[in-house]
């Protein structure tokens, strides 16, 4: 099954760049001819374009619930993301963008699965996550590497 590993994020706003961390660390472990790595600096309408042709999209990307503990990891579907996140001021949301594409007859993935991991401190320049996000980096990419196995 043709897989896209999206990694997302901003790299230089601490949390926010948790996404791209994931993804880098997946691409030392995972070498199979099936499943693409990539990491964007991108929302909304402008995701769709990354996982057209995809039969599988698995998105890394921070996330504040307003509930979460720094590092806890998420394993979301799009429509678990709608109850949980349900706008971006940035663009449009992912999950809205994504229906928008599949009504519009976009060779789109079938199945989407979100690992969000809840960020602490997205404010402040840094390229580096906060220790609790950081240390969430390993368990992310345990749950990634077991989602791709069929596990």
């Amino acid at each position: 099954m043709k897989t896209i590993i999206l990694g997302l994020g901003n790299p230089v706003l601490r949390d926010d760049s948790i996404g791209i961390s994931v993804a880098h660390a997946l691409e030392k472990g995972i070498v199979q001819p099936d499943v693409d790595i990539v990491t964007a600096s991108v929302a909304g309408l402008d995701i769709l374009d990354l996982l057209a042709g995809y039969e599988q999209a698995i998105i890394v990307d921070a996330i504040q619930t307003g509930e979460g503990k720094a590092g806890r990891v998420y394993r979301l579907d799009p429509e678990t993301l709608k109850t949980v996140c349900q706008n971006n001021p940035h663009d449009m949301d992912f999950v809205t963008a994504l229906e928008l594409g599949n009504k519009l007859g976009m060779d789109l993935p079938q199945k989407v699965t979100i690992f969000a991991v809840e960020a602490g401190d997205t404010n402040p320049f840094s390229e580096k996550c906060t220790p609790q996000v950081e240390a969430a980096i390993p368990r992310c990419v345990k749950m990634i590497t077991r989602e791709l196995s069929g596990e």
